[in-house]
């Protein structure tokens, strides 16, 4: 009997409560880049879901198992961005009300969206406070439930629901790629694989600066590391969570990393090849697949495209200076 966090009847569960509410997101495949690669590759575009990015998935599972008194005492977690959207949506849907702790760096976009889902938006400094504990303090006080970005077992099981559909759409396949920041994403990703594709090779793709994930899974234990400066704003975490590590560090075969550049490059293809606008951490998949960081040569693979939350004069300027 397993002893990991969850199970894939959670993600099963998951997908029944998000039915109706959650986008099915296209599945889409593009010659030029199969070309390219040597393989038949299958992008499951997260970036089309609601708010633009998965982590709706997670957020709406979460918040949907609260009981009664947790409803009326109300919701508050910390993120970035795509996580804080996600709460605050979920949130709106589910009559609860939702606070959000966010760097003050964080992307314009993603601090208007959040605020628009109704979300109340408490700012801190990514490089010298602590989130969790300015988070966990804001619980206790206000009597708030605390639901993490990515180490909670509801939230990992409702991000591996795009997994699901990915295979339930596809078939088996030979890789899948998720990218990884906190590996709420990967660690539900590789659950569903486990279950309905158990030949599937799980592989995790994060920035170059913040390879905390790659060098965890190779050392045996979670390392810690500086918040990172990368464009992949949503893959800045110091750590895997408890929770994550331990379902990845059994069901995930590979961790591997691209640069800036690359994902920038992987930004400007999806927008001129196959018309998606896609942010720079959700593009860590697809640059490891297209800048040949795995071999993929004659393999059928899954690519999940996370998000899609970026500002559009700063996609500009970045796909403009790459020329």
């Amino acid at each position: 009997m397993s002893t990991l966090p969850i199970t894939f009847e959670d993600v099963a569960a998951a997908h029944e409560r998000l039915r109706g509410v959650a986008h099915h997101t296209p599945v889409l495949t593009s010659r030029t880049a199969n070309e390219r690669t040597g393989a038949q590759l299958f992008f499951k575009c997260e970036n089309l879901q609601r708010m633009g990015a998965f982590k709706f998935r997670g957020a709406y599972n979460a918040i949907a198992q609260f009981t009664p008194e947790q409803k009326g005492g109300g919701v508050i977690t910390f993120s970035s961005g795509n996580h804080a959207q996600a709460i605050a949506l979920s949130a709106r849907l589910l009559g609860v009300k939702a606070v959000i702790v966010m760097p003050h760096d964080a992307p314009s976009v993603k601090v208007e969206a959040t605020r628009g889902y109704g979300g109340e938006i408490v700012f801190y400094d990514r490089y010298t406070e602590d989130r969790e504990a300015l988070g966990q303090r804001l619980a206790a006080e206000r009597g708030l439930t605390l639901i993490p970005p990515y180490d909670h077992p509801h939230v990992m099981a409702g991000q591996g629901t795009a997994a699901k559909e990915l295979f339930e759409e596809t078939g088996e396949l030979d890789l899948l790629l998720t990218p990884l920041g906190g590996g709420g994403l990967l660690s539900g990703c590789a659950t569903a694989a486990h279950a309905l594709a158990p030949a599937c090779t799980v592989i995790g793709v994060e920035p170059e600066a913040g390879n905390d994930g790659q060098r965890s899974l190779q050392s045996g234990e979670i390392v810690h590391i500086d918040t990172p400066k990368t464009l992949a704003d949503g893959a800045q975490t110091q750590h895997l969570g408890n929770y994550t590590f331990a379902v990845i560090r059994e069901r995930v075969s590979e961790i591997v990393t691209v640069s800036d550049a690359e994902l920038v490059e992987t930004m400007k293809f999806f927008a001129s090849r196959m018309k998606l606008v896609v942010e720079p951490t959700g593009c860590l998949a697809a640059a490891a697949v297209l800048h040949g960081k795995v071999d993929v040569r004659g393999k059928r693979v899954g690519v999940l495209i996370s998000g899609g939350n970026v500002d559009l004069l700063r996609f500009a300027e970045l796909v403009q200076a790459a020329g």
